[in-house]
């Protein structure tokens, strides 16, 4: 049968395509749908054009990838939708085709960011110490406004702040440090590694921890994505437990089984890998101090639709004296989506914003916000519109 997809490429399935009976009913889930209303920003739409792909009616390239391109990958249609259609697993699939697509000169920023600099534990440190002396002698006023809204807060304070190899007693739990948690989160390490203390975990830091590709996965670069992957199997075999900090690497490494199945060297260590990850709010620790303030909660995507935790980061505020509370958004997504931010600065920017203005309309002095893209995204957005609404992880108000 002809096929509009590029031979020898990862491509969405017949059975995955299949499985969506187009009942609609993911629409008002979909973060860009309600933006637009626009049926081709919709999941229902998308699924449609994949299906026209698949069945050589219509090209990778043009209209298709525009399409896909605005996707946020956030899931919550996955959540809602009541034939299990597996949307994450097909517009990852068609990212990959889409990139290939591009060719080179369209591909630069992906390859540049996030195989370049973030795939590279040595670069991302590197990449840190410059973001932290441009923004503090505040050369950052200079970048384009969308790229502003997209940057972390670094300090050469938080830079040089060390975490300890190997703190407290019992069974081993390792911490996955990251990319962009590591350079400008650290002080979500140090509440985890307390964390794990309190629960009767030893806490230990692998010296060579990095980036575990998920931003390579979401925006199609599946090679990085692999290698990655391989790196921190190697870094974490052994472990009782692999505790992740940000939702989007936890939702991503629980997918290793999948993402190496095909790789006979990798597969069943990819698998065991996958089993023992642990995001760090389903960790069962008793609180660090009491908190009774009230706390507004965002549900990063990869917690509440990739992951389902959502009652978790509840309870572990709750144990500490504090008062949730649900921002009555529906857990619509707040733009970060990765790079999104930076690919599609309008949407984003959208999205950003209303997520922010629920947050202030709860009147709690901070919010929960459990993967560093939605912080970012979130305090940037709260300060732009002159709030002071303080953005923390769960554990850190805690700890």
């Amino acid at each position: 049968m002809s096929t509009g997809w590029r031979p020898g490429i990862p491509a969405p399935t017949h059975d995955d395509l299949n499985s969506c009976v187009q009942c609609g009913l993911c629409l008002p889930h979909c973060p860009t749908y309600r933006v637009t209303g626009l049926e081709t920003s919709s999941p229902r739409g998308r699924i449609a054009a994949m299906r026209a792909v698949q069945a050589g009616q219509a090209p990778v390239a043009g209209d298709f990838t525009r399409f896909t391109d605005e996707c946020l990958a956030c899931r919550a249609c996955e959540a809602a939708c009541p034939s299990s259609v597996p949307f994450g697993r097909l517009i990852e699939a068609t990212r990959i085709q889409t990139e290939a697509a591009r060719g080179a000169g369209g591909r630069w920023v992906r390859r540049a960011g996030i195989d370049g600099v973030i795939g590279h534990r040595r670069l991302t440190r590197l990449m840190g110490w410059v973001l932290a002396i441009v923004q503090g002698l505040r050369l950052d006023r200079l970048l384009p406004h969308h790229l502003r809204m997209a940057t972390p807060r670094v300090t050469v304070r938080g830079l040089r702040t060390p975490l300890p190899a190997s703190s407290g007693e019992g069974p081993v739990a390792m911490l996955l440090t990251g990319c962009v948690m590591d350079i400008a989160f650290r002080p979500v390490h140090r509440a985890t590694i307390d964390a794990l203390v309190r629960g009767g975990f030893r806490a230990v830091v692998p010296t060579r921890s990095g980036c575990c590709g998920a931003l390579a996965a979401h925006a199609g670069e599946v090679g990085s994505a692999r290698r990655l992957a391989r790196e921190r199997i190697t870094d974490f075999e052994g472990a009782s437990a692999i505790v992740v900090d940000s939702a989007g690497c936890s939702a991503h490494m629980r997918t290793y089984g999948h993402l190496l199945a095909d790789d006979p060297q990798w597969a069943d260590r990819a698998a065991a890998v996958a089993a023992t990850v642990r995001d760090a709010v389903e960790i069962d620790a008793p609180p660090g101090r009491p908190c009774d303030q009230r706390v507004a909660v965002h549900d990063a995507c990869h917690h509440l639709h990739a992951q389902g935790i959502g009652p978790e980061v509840r309870r572990t505020l709750r144990a500490a004296g504090a008062t949730p509370v649900d921002l009555g958004d529906g857990g619509r997504c707040c733009g970060a989506g990765g790079i999104y931010n930076v690919l599609q600065p309008g949407m984003a920017s959208t999205l950003g914003e209303q997520k922010a203005r629920a947050i202030i309309a709860t009147g709690a002095p901070v919010v929960a916000v459990a993967n560093p893209g939605c912080a970012i995204q979130i305090h940037n957005h709260l300060r732009a519109i002159g709030s002071d609404v303080e953005v923390r992880h769960p554990l850190e108000i805690i700890d």
